[in-house]
């Protein structure tokens, strides 16, 4: 009974985390398609969070009314730096990037998110990492073959799927010849390397607060609220042009609604669900799954090409993620073996008791 149980929280974890990266998969397209039209990234983001404020506070407020902890000034500090990391910096950043760089490329090079969450998360002890051990190798080795995969879809592209190409080895650095286009690519990657950096920390400070305030929904409603006090003073500086704020098509509200519903208001609900159950290693280990989504949608909706790169690529994440997951499965059913040891020491007599009950029972 136990295992099944066991067996179904690893099942709704696992399909749980993997939505998470479609929605965020998703969010990379429309997100460059907001770009494309003109919209201002800072009122883009401010949008993004109305929406999403919205959305969660209501249910936030109704359904954790009973079990929410009193606020503290220590708790509201934190949800300032949750807002500033997870909102202001995590989004900003993002959105720098994107302008200077591909979907496919933003989504790649945000797979090295799980080896800075990981460094983060064991630096701060909520990450346990025994190389000696089948299951902490196994963490490690799949976290670097993740980010291997991403690499190679990064850096090497091959040759383009179902068509000829007269050069098999061409790299993504042969097409940044001029030194425009190499600043261009060094900014973006500048600003993705800060977008991965706030993410992870978010990730990571969400462990600890909600130890403290228990409040799933709570916490993502303070997160966003915070985070848009902080974009709204950014475009007080701007965009105080009141043109900048008008929506001028349909595909611009659905840019901006996709990106408040789906990629804050559902994702931000489920990673912080998934946090709680699986720890934010187990989150951020799925980011490389974000590469893969987001380059067959830049395929089939931006019209980018798929290369043979990105299937070997795959390949590595793929299997760098059952690494992960096995890992994960064993680190558990050590501790389990662990508790169940310590549990038998502690209920059996140790030599020197059961010499005394064998004294007292011995009967001459």
């Amino acid at each position: 009974m136990g295992g099944s149980t066991t067996a179904t929280e690893t099942t709704k974890l696992f399909v749980g985390v993997l939505a998470l990266q479609l929605c965020y998969g998703g969010f990379h397209i429309v997100s460059r398609t907001a770009l494309n039209m003109g919209i201002s990234k800072v009122v883009f983001a401010v949008y993004r969070n109305v929406i999403a404020l919205i959305l969660l506070a209501p249910f936030a407020y109704f359904l954790e009314k009973k079990d929410r902890p009193p606020l503290t000034f220590a708790l509201v500090v934190e949800f300032v730096l949750l807002g500033l990391l997870g909102i202001t910096a995590n989004q900003g950043f993002y959105l720098l990037g994107l302008h200077h760089l591909s979907p496919t490329y933003a989504s790649a090079i945000q797979n090295t998110a799980p080896a800075i969450t990981f460094a983060m998360a064991a630096a701060l002890r909520l990450e346990q990492l025994n190389i000696k051990r089948r299951d902490g190798l196994a963490k490690l080795v799949g976290t670097l073959a993740s980010i291997a995969g991403a690499t190679i879809i990064t850096l090497y592209k091959g040759l383009p799927l179902l068509q000829h190409h007269s050069s098999p080895f061409r790299f993504s650095s042969t097409y940044l010849l001029s030194p425009n286009q190499t600043l261009e690519w060094t900014l973006g990657c500048v600003y993705m390397l800060g977008n991965c950096i706030a993410w992870s920390g978010w990730m990571v400070l969400q462990v600890p607060v909600l130890k403290r305030y228990p409040a799933r929904l709570s916490v993502t409603a303070f997160t966003c609220f915070f985070g848009l006090l902080q974009f709204l003073a950014i475009a007080s500086f701007t965009d105080a042009d009141v043109e900048h704020w008008k929506v001028h098509s349909g595909g611009e509200l659905c840019t901006i609604l996709y990106a408040g519903l789906v990629a804050s208001g559902i994702a931000f609900s489920l990673q912080i669900w998934c946090i709680d159950r699986g720890g934010p290693v187990t989150v951020a280990v799925f980011q490389p799954v974000q590469t893969i989504a987001v380059a067959i949608m830049a395929s089939l909706i931006l019209g980018d090409r798929l290369y043979s790169g990105g299937v070997i690529g795959a390949v590595f994440i793929i299997a760098g993620l059952y690494f992960v997951l096995w890992g994960k499965n064993k680190e558990r059913w050590f501790a389990a073996q662990e508790k169940e040891s310590s549990l038998t020491k502690h209920l059996l007599p140790n030599p020197d008791e059961r010499r005394e009950i064998a004294a007292l029972t011995d009967v001459p």
